[in-house]
């Protein structure tokens, strides 16, 4: 260990460590030097070989620093160091370039830094329209601290064994064809049912818990207010009399903006594309409603859980690594909200999405329908739709009662604005301060050139100017990277569960007339029982809490070191601790809770 002060620097190693591997250990040493240092700066840590032994690598979180007037200096570290290296560790405070510009020793550091950042963290095209993503193809390429730690690891291998185990004794994971009757899909994930699953399994078929779980099941970001008839739905009032009484009439409804009248259809009108209504024979009427479930599934996980979370994060990562330092205070506000990610989003590439992988075989696009639905998701994506306050009011949807995404998600919303205002307004006192932070500035437009392809139309910035604007760019990321994930991820085995609420496939094509629908056709056009339990194991996987988990505000790495961001933290944690009894509390009185979006259910990064 070496010292860089304001001052001078040691010229030698002060201190030589031996055996600093232990987990969880804290060591203390006296450091003398024959020189006045000034405020130390920099420390410098330097790793060699240690005689034949073989080499051990060190999981550094913090090196602090007292001086003999009593003063510390804490040096966040928060990484494993590998092999050989000699690398500097920056004081913790929190500092824009422009604070540092005065100073050669610190600026060099910034600028070294981003250099090398930049070496290690490359992009490259998976597809093409899609978001760049880390030029690495297998988890092992990735640096030791972007890995899963050896408890989530091990936790994620045991969960999948296991039920891949259980499937395998019950005979089902490898049998093709039909199930034979509804009540069988049952018999594959007995042991791992959940209330919800359970409530989903018994009120599938009703319409009411149908139009239900686009405000509050899997995909609630997708209903929108339906100001009028689509001129691809010709419905007319004779055909809905039936379902809406006498009293009201189609054209009412829609003006008053009614959900529970809502209809669906995605076919081309004509004689070969029949509307489905309520009224229709049972297996009809089941049969549109299984079509819209499977239509949604790929909304759902290609647009609104792959594009929207893992996709956008991983480029929101990257330009954070490769041009913030680690001592820009929006570099560590951010990082505890990566962590992982990479890691999943490799296993995610190498497992689930490439040609011939686990998705290419369960899901009716494959691949090349997902990779042309991505390409055209992001062509659409706007910034107004990952800020959640302007894309409730663009669905219409603000005011609707008993959306309880919508209320958590707002109070979420809230809270991390509220959190990053206080942040911030420690570092950027002014707009100009924003305007001129050319690092800041890089970052954002790496963002709009890597993930949204300088598409202007977008409405994402390419540049900030303004603390405000600062302020809501970061709430979206923030947001992004837990609340939205959880959203959409934690939910996926409740509804998915009983497959015919979430089918992944449908084996025949949509039928181009009405009224000879039977219960075996029915069995013949739902995945059979291998895809079905293929597609129960990665929701179950997705869905579980492994080990290793953070939650929302949990922050036990404190990349912050000054007492006012500790403060901002604290107030964040408290503002959280509210939202979790409110939920609480109204969950008390719902047949079916709506916990989701619970902080403690909400983890701050995307890790699976």
């Amino acid at each position: 260990v070496a010292f860089a002060g304001s001052r001078n620097y040691s010229k030698f190693p002060l201190l030589v460590l031996r055996n600093w591997s232990e987990l969880a250990a804290v060591e203390e040493f006296m450091v003398e030097t024959q020189m006045e240092l000034g405020n130390i700066l920099l420390v410098r840590l330097h790793k060699e070989p240690y005689g034949f032994f073989p080499p051990t690598n060190w999981n550094c979180s913090f090196i602090e620093v007292e001086s003999p007037e009593g003063q510390t200096h804490r040096f966040p570290c928060y990484q494993w160091i590998l092999g050989y290296p000699t690398f500097e560790l920056r004081e913790g405070t929190a500092k824009i370039a422009r604070v540092d510009a005065n100073d050669q020793l610190l600026s060099e550091h910034r600028r070294y830094e981003l250099l090398a950042k930049q070496e290690t963290y490359r992009y490259k095209d998976y597809q093409p329209g899609w978001p760049k993503c880390l030029d690495a193809d297998s988890v092992d390429q990735l640096h030791l601290s972007d890995q899963y730690s050896s408890i989530k690891s091990c936790s994620f291998r045991v969960l999948l064994k296991t039920a891949e185990i259980e499937l395998k004794l019950k005979g089902l994971l490898n049998l093709k064809g039909s199930w034979k009757k509804l009540a069988d899909i049952r018999r594959a994930f007995w042991f791992y049912r959940t209330p919800t699953s359970e409530y989903v399994s018994k009120h599938w078929d009703e319409d009411a818990f149908f139009g239900y779980q686009y405000l509050n099941g899997a995909s609630p970001g997708i209903i929108q207010r339906c100001t009028e008839i689509p001129v691809k739905f010709p419905v007319t009032q004779e055909m809905v009399v039936e379902s809406l009484g006498l009293e009201t009439t189609l054209e009412k409804e829609v003006e008053i903006g009614n959900p529970k009248q809502s209809l669906w259809l995605t076919q081309e009108p004509g004689p070969t594309s029949p509307i489905f209504l309520p009224t229709d024979s049972e297996w009809d009427w089941a049969l549109a409603k299984f079509w819209v479930r499977n239509s949604t599934l790929y909304i759902h996980e290609i647009l609104a859980h792959l594009l929207h979370t893992h996709l956008l994060v991983e480029v929101f990562l990257l330009a954070t690594l490769r041009q913030l330092p680690k001592c820009h205070p929006v570099h560590k506000l951010l990082i505890p909200h990566f962590r992982y990610t990479l890691h999943i989003n490799i296993l995610g590439r190498t497992h689930l999405l490439a040609p011939d992988g686990m998705l290419d075989k369960m899901i009716g696009t494959g691949f090349q329908g997902l990779s042309q639905l991505v390409a055209r998701g992001l062509s659409k994506l706007t910034y107004s739709m990952l800020c959640l306050p302007d894309d409730l009011r663009d669905r219409g949807v603000d005011s609707l009662p008993n959306y309880y995404y919508k209320e958590d998600g707002l109070k979420l919303w809230s809270a991390i604005e509220s959190f990053v205002s206080g942040m911030i307004s420690l570092y950027y006192l002014t707009d100009g301060a924003v305007e001129k932070d050319m690092e800041l500035q890089a970052w954002v437009a790496e963002i709009f050139e890597k993930c949204f392809h300088q598409r202007q139309s977008s409405g994402f910035p390419a540049h900030l100017g303004t603390v405000a604007e600062l302020t809501k760019y970061l709430t979206m990321i923030i947001f992004t990277c837990s609340v939205r994930h959880a959203s959409v991820n934690n939910s996926q085995f409740d509804f998915g569960a009983w497959m015919p609420n979430y089918p992944s496939t449908m084996r025949r094509p949509p039928p181009e007339s009405k009224g000879g629908m039977t219960f075996a056709d029915i069995l013949e056009t739902l995945p059979d029982v291998s895809t079905s339990c293929q597609m129960l194991l990665i929701l179950w996987l997705l869905s579980r809490e492994r080990g290793d988990k953070r939650s929302l505000g949990y922050y036990p790495e404190e990349h912050f070191t000054e007492e006012g961001p500790k403060k901002v933290i604290d107030a964040f944690q408290k503002h959280l601790a509210k939202i979790s009894q409110e939920i609480e509390e109204r969950n008390r009185r719902l047949p079916l809770p709506y916990n989701y979006l619970n902080p403690p259910e909400v983890e701050n990064s995307i890790s699976i």
